[in-house]
């Protein structure tokens, strides 16, 4: 498919190491496995063990998160990037917006990330989440890994309720524009076992480039 004269998706092949979600299991298995409930909460939330990024983490989330208004998008602004990977300069953070595995969240400059959005960057041996600067991500958007990378190049905008998703690489380039609704996936289930239910057969997954310049 392609729109304004670029070329809009392409998928590729996934890189070795990242190509399966299954190093990162169902979110219900974590929970209800074996193990304190400390350690399981650090590995699906934070990301980190140790019982400093546990109270940085909830320090933050529960001084900041939820305050409205322009108290709120202050305490944010200064608090936040005491989680991330890294934050560059006039990022801003709206009410109820969720970090997962935080220390592999990468922002840029002048970003933008509206009300109630999530960033999960879960994964074990990927690098997790890269946006670059002058991005805008509208409200209830969703950027979920599953041991994939996200990369959002700069000057990207990303509409209200969309979800990308990504168990191997997903790649939107600059000056992307993405409409309200939109769901990027690189990959599907495996269903070719009749004898079994979709959900034990795995996923394929496969990376998702969309080119520079591209409306969806």
């Amino acid at each position: 498919m392609s729109t304004n004269g670029f070329e809009t998706v392409t998928t590729d092949t996934a890189r070795s190491g990242a190509a399966s979600s299954s190093d990162v299991g169902r979110a219900q298995d974590q929970l209800f496995r074996d193990g304190s409930a400390r350690s399981k909460y650090a590995a699906l939330i934070i990301g980190r063990p140790g019982l400093g990024p546990l109270l940085s983490y909830e320090l933050v989330v529960l001084l900041t998160q939820w305050v409205p208004g322009a108290l709120g998008l202050a305490l944010r602004k200064i608090c936040y990037p005491w989680l991330l990977g890294g934050c560059g300069r006039n990022v801003v953070f709206g009410q109820n917006v969720v970090l997962r595995h935080p220390h592999k969240v990468v922002i840029g400059d002048n970003v933008v990330i509206d009300d109630n959005c999530l960033i999960d960057a879960k994964g074990t041996s990927n690098r997790g989440i890269r946006i670059g600067n002058g991005v805008f991500i509208g409200r209830n958007t969703i950027l979920s890994c599953k041991n994939g990378d996200i990369e959002i190049a700069d000057r990207a905008n990303i509409g209200f309720n969309c979800e990308i998703f990504s168990a191997s690489r997903v790649i939107i380039g600059q000056d992307v524009l993405i409409a309200a609704y939109a769901y990027v996936v690189g990959g599907d289930h495996e269903a070719t076992d009749r004898s079994k239910p979709v959900t034990e057969q795995g996923r394929q997954s496969k990376g998702v480039t969309i080119s520079e310049g591209a409306w969806l």
